[in-house]
């Protein structure tokens, strides 16, 4: 008989952090699942916490915190390159944000997906937009999540305040240390902090060996700042982010830098009734892969060092004002992007390829949006609801194929031949309900349509190479220019029940997708994209297609105080990934999991033990060559020490019993060193000790 988990206990330390997160998203607890930490859980609205100073964390990565959330989970591409999966959707579906910031990620394959770019040291909490993101945090066709950084609230009078948040930590499955936080001075007029990072690691340890080439190095410092003034209040965030050589393993090159900017100037007041909101942002990233500085060196013919680079600039601006009983806004946004690829080999000076040539994505949208409590016989039920339009601008310049053989040089003529720019629109409605508790039980539902573009390396990549888009699965890929955007219908149903003593929150949801996107079969008759495919080592590349798509499933958290100290607590997700064109599987779905956990909770210390219980997943795609993967479970120790005011101590042990496991939703080695098989699937870390000191003020 198939087991899809088993009982088992964990640690769900939830102890504290600042109260601004927690003052900030209490208005919208029906909406987000929001990993704060703070000192008792909020039973009415179960603003579900967690953050890197008070939850367990190993790694570096927040998407390890995301990962613990109802609908969570966590691909695992490297120490820094996780990204986020949710519902099953994952990628550029989602709206993610840094900070409130949305940018265009700088590698081909996603090795700095958003929350690359969201240190552990730095991130104060991490909010969940509920089943799907509101119509006014931007486009994107599931959920999202914004990773918001610490910062030092205003003071209360005109007497300048020092503050500080820091962390120090290490760990021994890497040999990792981390540490980072800010610190600075304000007023109740202005506020200063500085910020900064530094986290480096060596290549993960598991029970067989160890991961070659995946050690890491990551450095971050900036500054934030705001002013009110009469005229308004006034906001500048700026930081600098150096990503050095870091390994890669699932990818056919490694990291050797990201040095990315980022700035972000706001502005906000009151005329009358409205309340005026704006932005103005910039993202700039530049970067260079290799595959030979931190792997085997290849065939000299085989040297490759990729330059890659990625601009975001745009604004909004944001109206607001009480209207219809709620809270009524109207905003327009604007975002370009530009993206350029060139690949290149050191020890030729001919060879120059540029599979992403001068890429130019244009947005511009406007939005409205109602939130607020019905009245007459709907008094108990409150509700948002939004509408957002988005005119999408898209070019390609001119591909070049210099140095490399006549197949190359005849798909670059063909791309080049080709029309490469165009224009599109997408439309997003969002309806969604709750309502207020009533003897401790709230129902909530949602209905939206959703409707999302395609990246630029479905739609661009005219050259068949592993570019992915972050799968890290080793197929090759190439693009289509013909493709249409997806559109999604979602529905979901949940309920909220609580107690003075327990909690509980399933949801079930459904997400028919039309012309979903996903790699498709080269057809037989493109000879010279299967020659090139195979020239490049794989005989059955595959296709960016439209098909069409439904996820199914359900997800919850519960928990239970139980006699003296003790608390129960239990995250369960389950998503069905399937085609409604053809009988197959939605590709690269996280298999059936849950997370339980037993805490003792005194009044200066806690303890717990964790199960992380993850099924196997043989719901796989075949037509994507998907392999399928095994159950296994986890065993995990927590606990942490007040010190003394403000200074916490936290140790643990995760994977207690150094259990070998493979993720499914890990990538394949690439890597030639170490003792991982290349096209084996990376495997997760073993047995290792982890301690963080934490100090606030």
């Amino acid at each position: 008989m198939k087991r899809i988990f088993v009982a088992g206990l964990v640690c769900s330390t939830a102890l504290f952090t600042g109260a601004q997160a927690a003052e900030t998203e209490t208005q919208n607890a029906a909406l987000h699942d929001v990993i704060i930490v703070t000192e008792q859980q909020n039973r009415e609205t179960m603003q579900l916490s967690i953050s890197p100073d008070g939850a367990p964390l190993m790694g570096m990565d927040a998407t390890l915190l995301a990962a613990r959330t109802p609908g969570g989970a966590r691909i695992g591409n490297g120490a820094l390159s996780g990204q986020m999966q949710y519902r099953g959707l994952f990628g550029e579906r989602l709206n993610l944000r840094v900070d409130g910031q949305a940018f265009a990620s700088g590698g081909p394959n996603l090795m700095d997906p958003v929350f690359h770019y969201a240190p552990a040291p730095l991130v104060d909490v991490v909010v969940i937009d509920r089943g799907v993101s509101p119509v006014s945090a931007g486009p994107g066709l599931a959920g999202g999540a914004n990773a918001r950084f610490k910062r030092l609230a205003y003071g209360t009078d005109d007497t300048p305040r020092f503050g500080y948040d820091v962390s120090v930590s290490g760990g021994s499955a890497n040999d990792a240390t981390a540490s980072g936080g800010i610190a600075g001075m304000a007023t109740q007029k202005w506020r200063v902090n500085v910020l900064g990072a530094l986290e480096e690691g060596n290549d993960t340890k598991f029970d067989a060996g160890t991961v070659a080439g995946s050690g890491f190095h990551r450095g971050v410092f900036g500054v934030s700042a705001a002013h009110r003034l009469a005229a308004g209040e006034l906001r500048l965030d700026a930081r600098r982010q150096n990503t050095e050589p870091s390994g890669t393993p699932p990818f056919p090159m490694d990291i050797q830098y990201f040095d990315t900017d980022f700035a972000r100037f706001g502005y906000s007041r009151q005329i009358g009734q409205w309340m005026v909101d704006a932005h103005l942002f910039n993202t700039d990233v530049t970067h260079l892969m290799d595959n030979h500085s931190l792997r085997p060196d290849p065939v000299s013919s085989k040297f490759r060092a990729s330059y890659a680079d990625a601009r975001t600039e745009g604004g909004d601006v944001t109206l607001s004002l009480s209207a219809l009983g709620g809270d009524l806004s109207f905003g327009v946004d604007q975002v370009e992007m530009t993206h350029h690829v060139t690949i290149t080999n050191p020890n030729n000076a001919a060879f120059k390829v540029t599979p992403f040539p001068h890429i130019e994505l244009q947005r511009l949208g406007g939005f409205a949006q109602w939130q607020g409590p019905f009245s007459g016989r709907l008094a108990n039920w409150q509700g948002q609801l939004g509408a957002r339009f988005d005119r999408h601008d898209y070019q390609a310049g001119q591909a070049t194929a210099e140095g490399v053989m006549a197949g190359p040089v005849n798909l670059a003529n063909g791309f080049n031949a080709a029309d490469r720019q165009g224009d599109a629109q997408t439309l997003d409605l969002v309806a969604r309900f709750w309502t207020a508790p009533i003897n401790g039980l709230s129902w909530r539902a949602s209905l939206a349509r959703k409707e999302k573009m395609p990246g630029y390396i479905q739609r661009f990549g005219w050259l068949p190479i592993t570019a992915s888009g972050g799968l890290a699965d080793g197929n090759i890929y190439v693009g289509d220019l013909t493709l249409d955007k997806e559109t999604a219908l979602i529905a979901e149903f949940g309920v909220d029940i609580t107690t003075p003593r327990s909690y509980l929150r399933p949801t079930v949801y459904v997400r028919q997708i039309d012309d979903y996107i996903q790699g498709t079969a080269v057809a037989a008759s493109e000879t010279l994209i299967i020659n090139v495919a195979t020239m490049n080592g794989d005989t059955s590349p595959l296709k960016w297609g439209n098909v069409d798509a439904r996820l199914t499933g359900f997800d919850l958290d519960m928990g239970y105080d139980l006699a003296g100290p003790l608390r129960l607590d239990a995250v369960v997700n389950y998503v069905r990934g399937k085609r409604r064109d053809s009988a197959d599987n939605l590709y690269r779905i996280a298999p059936p999991n849950a997370t339980v956990s037993l805490t003792w909770e005194a009044p200066l210390w806690s303890a717990g033990i964790e199960a992380r219980l993850v099924a196997e997943q043989d719901k796989i795609s075949t037509s994507n060559e998907e392999l399928r993967t095994d159950a296994y479970q986890l065993v995990n120790l927590y606990a942490d020490r007040e010190l003394r005011d403000n200074l916490r101590l936290h140790v643990g042990v995760e994977n207690l019993f150094d259990t070998d496991y493979r993720d499914h939703l890990s990538g394949i080695n690439r890597n030639g060193f170490g003792d991982v098989a290349v096209g084996a699937r990376v495997p997760g870390a073993g047995r290792g000790l982890f301690v963080r000191f934490s100090v606030a003020r």
